[in-house]
């Protein structure tokens, strides 16, 4: 199914989620240092870039492909981190990557047509800074810190089925303790 804005195409699953792609893209292996990106909507606030997958895309090309137009890095792309749903108002169904970061632009799409700034954040202060407005973005940096790194020596499955079996949906997380969340 498919939807048509004036310059770009969404594109959604059987069950009615847009589907979309991100990458937590990090600065090393180490996943220390991981990169946000300002919001279009807002600029004064970060969140981790992403957005839709356009016909016929792949998760982890549409990945690569919003990483570079909304934070200007060229990458390793490693594993995926999970599915991620966004039920109450949006019903997005998100793919999120880990990125290891080998190339930053200096002038990227975002950057000159809408003036999108980019930074580098601590895991811990990039969860403080994206629980406030964009708390499944935090989710992503939380399940990441709970054994999908690969420091700890567990990692995910590198790929899923076609029928998507893995999901966190943000009810999964909200009772997770304020220190995890």
């Amino acid at each position: 199914m498919m939807k048509f804005k004036p310059n770009q195409t969404r594109t959604y699953d059987r069950e009615g989620f847009k589907k979309r792609a991100a990458c937590l893209c990090f600065r090393s292996e180490q996943e220390d240092e991981v990169l946000l990106v300002s919001s279009s909507r807002y600029p004064d606030q970060w969140i981790v870039p992403g957005g839709g997958m356009e016909p016929e895309e792949e998760p982890g090309g549409a990945a690569v492909r919003e990483v570079y137009e909304e934070a200007g890095v060229k990458g390793k792309l490693g594993r995926l981190l999970g599915i991620f749903e966004q039920n109450q108002d949006r019903k997005h169904r998100t793919y999120v990557y880990v990125l290891t970061v080998t190339e930053i632009l200096e002038d990227w799409e975002d950057s000159v047509n809408i003036g999108r700034k980019r930074e580098w954040f601590k895991i811990e202060d990039a969860i403080k800074v994206l629980q406030c407005h964009k708390p499944v973005h935090a989710a992503y940096l939380e399940k990441l810190k709970l054994g999908c790194s690969p420091i700890n020596g567990n990692s995910m499955v590198p790929s899923l089925p076609d029928n998507n079996s893995l999901y966190v949906t943000s009810a999964q997380t909200s009772g997770l303790p304020s220190a995890v969340r």
